[in-house]
């Protein structure tokens, strides 16, 4: 995915996004935009990593009724 990206978005097309983004935010605002963006991604990234810890590996196969009738 991320060489999908860098092949459409380069350079030239960021410039303009961050001039734009200065324009609508200001210079003084940025930092805290910046630091906002980063505490959220770090705190989804870490409920990311806690959904797959609490996912079971290898889940149990589940019984049909023909198992559970040999079984009997």
């Amino acid at each position: 995915m991320s060489e999908v990206i860098q092949m459409y978005f380069g350079w030239q097309e960021a410039l303009p996004i961050i001039v734009i983004i200065v324009v609508l935010f200001g210079a003084r605002r940025l930092p805290e935009l910046a630091r906002s963006v980063g505490e959220s991604l770090r705190e989804f990234k870490k409920a990311t990593s806690e959904v797959l810890d609490d996912e079971p590996a290898h889940p149990a196969p589940a019984k049909t009724e023909k198992s559970t009738e040999q079984q009997s």
